[in-house]
């Protein structure tokens, strides 16, 4: 690697954070369920009601990786900061990147003084469990995932 720098991200990033985006849809075998659009990444993060905020891996002035995170509200534990998405383009992989990525949310969960960090694996990507495995996290066999779609 040469210069890696992990940084928050901008405004004009979102390009870049978006085709990523894509790249993990594709992985998780969930394509069609891609919807969102650049012009939403740019305003829901960057308008008047940020709604999310996001840091990137950028190597040799090329984005390679992202960690996109809120913050959300537990009535039992109080503030929570929740990992949305979190990747590192296939290439780049093994190199190290992603523990990057993972440890400055990490930093920025304890900086923020939450009550827990949280997200999602699924159950069959063995590659990001072992890597979440390495910082002793506890998976949760008790509940289900639910959701409602309106698009």
């Amino acid at each position: 690697m040469n210069e890696l720098v992990i940084r928050k991200g901008k405004r004009e990033d979102m390009h870049d954070v978006h085709r990523l985006i894509r790249e993990l849809a594709i992985y998780e075998k969930a394509e069609n369920e891609h919807t969102n659009s650049v012009e939403e990444l740019i305003e829901d993060g960057f308008g008047d009601s940020k709604l999310y905020d996001v840091i990137v891996a950028e190597l040799d002035g090329k984005i390679v990786g992202f960690a996109l995170f809120y913050t959300s509200y537990s009535t039992w534990k109080g503030r929570s900061l929740y990992l949305e998405d979190f990747i590192v383009t296939e290439k780049h992989r093994g190199k190290g990147i992603g523990k990057l990525l993972f440890d400055k949310v990490y930093t920025i969960a304890k900086e923020r003084n939450v009550a827990r960090f949280e997200w999602q694996v699924l159950n069959w990507n063995t590659p990001a469990i072992e890597f979440y495995q390495k910082y002793k996290v506890k998976f949760s066999d008790e509940w289900l995932n639910c959701k409602i779609e309106f698009k």
